[in-house]
């Protein structure tokens, strides 16, 4: 399992709503992104030596509560799958009663995303296999998908 992110919203993070604008949930999630890369050996050691980092190509982000200025909140992440060249993985957002508290085992996310990366050879400008080590890392990591996984956005009409 992946340990849990921690982060708190700032002023600024808060929209003419009264909550927390959409770009800081992405900012938050991105923030998470880059924790599951350093647990997964795709650090900064490893980009500067192979040129390959992770990309994200898809994403379905879900707003489910708003979040005020202050919340602490957690971020817990799964990875749900790896092949060759790619990973899926998702976040949830959590509101916890301190910068360093854990969700409680009922509590519903804030908000929740999906992803889709691939992993990029940055030099060359394309997807590349995951080193040997790197894929067996994200197997290690796979979890079940959470219930709302994989979902798609409902059609309008």
């Amino acid at each position: 399992m992946i340990p849990l992110l921690h982060r708190t919203v700032h002023p600024e993070w808060i929209d003419y709503n009264g909550h927390m604008s959409e770009a800081f949930y992405v900012l938050a999630f991105g923030h998470a992104t880059d924790a599951l890369m350093i647990e997964a050996g795709l650090h900064s050691a490893y980009r500067e030596s192979t040129g390959c980092s992770l990309y994200t190509v898809e994403s379905h982000l879900r707003f489910l509560r708003d979040v005020p200025e202050g919340a602490h909140l957690a971020l817990r992440t799964r990875v749900l799958g790896a092949a060759a060249r790619k990973a899926r993985f998702t976040h949830e957002m959590y509101v916890v009663q301190n910068a360093s508290g854990t969700p409680a085992p009922d509590a519903e996310p804030v908000a929740t995303t999906e992803l889709l990366a691939l992993h990029v050879d940055q030099r060359a400008s394309r997807a590349t296999e995951f080193p040997p080590a790197i894929r067996e890392r994200f197997v290690e990591l796979t979890e079940p998908a959470p219930e709302w996984a994989g979902r798609s956005i409902a059609a309008v009409g």
